[in-house]
């Protein structure tokens, strides 16, 4: 019971690091405008995220587009697209695996020690998985503070960190968590069995014992 309580945890936690990770890479708001010196333009805000800059103007509804071209962007830009696309896809593959190897699904008694390599493959993607988003949001956060402290650096150019860092930092964190919950079980689980594959043979030791020792006690009688 607490095996599959433990289980069903797990598979939440690394599901809302899969749905963070998705939402993260699709939200404009990694970079935002930052209002300081002569930057006072306080009725505008842009944002500017992997796939296109939105600009959202008070009273007036937001508009965004799409980036004209990948190689205008700047380089840690361009890294996060393929890193986030990467771990959004780890991530997916790391839920449908922990899915597959839960216990609470139906299995014979023969697959029951693959369904054990499932949930370990399952912890091991939802790690990396982890790792791999949490690489551009840690780039990006670092290149946006080392602008604003840079005084070479425009006012205007300058950027804030947005809501998509803080929330990716978060699902990276789910996924970390659920995979290392799914490792975990895993061990629990292989010492389990190693336990359970020793109690027979002391079974079969002490039934073999006994009945030698009954066979000379006939013979003595005898």
């Amino acid at each position: 019971m607490v095996v599959s309580a433990l289980q069903i945890v797990g598979l939440l936690i690394g599901g809302a690091g899969m749905i963070g990770t998705l939402a993260v890479t699709a939200m404009p708001q990694w970079r935002v405008s930052a209002f300081i010196e002569n930057n006072i333009i306080v009725f505008e805000t842009i944002w500017e995220g992997l796939w296109m800059h939105c600009i959202r103007q008070a009273n007036i509804r937001m508009q965004c587009k799409v980036y004209d071209s990948v190689l205008a962007l700047p380089l840690d830009l361009q890294a996060s697209r393929g890193l986030m696309c990467v771990g959004s896809a780890l991530s997916f593959l790391a839920f449908v695996f922990a899915i597959t190897g839960m216990k609470c699904t139906l299995c014979a008694q023969s697959s029951c020690r693959d369904k054990g390599y499932v949930i370990l493959t399952a912890g091991l993607l939802f790690v990396l998985s982890g790792v791999v988003a949490l690489i551009p949001v840690c780039w990006v956060a670092n290149t946006i503070i080392s602008d604003f402290y840079n005084p070479l650096v425009n006012a205007a150019q300058k950027r804030e960190l947005g809501e998509a860092l803080y929330l990716g930092w978060v699902a990276a964190l789910c996924l970390i968590a659920a995979g290392a919950i799914f490792c975990s079980f895993f061990r629990c689980c292989e010492k389990t069995r190693s336990y359970g594959y020793s109690a027979p043979t002391h079974y079969s030791t002490h039934s073999q014992h006994k009945k030698t020792e009954s066979s000379y006690s006939k013979s003595q009688y005898v």
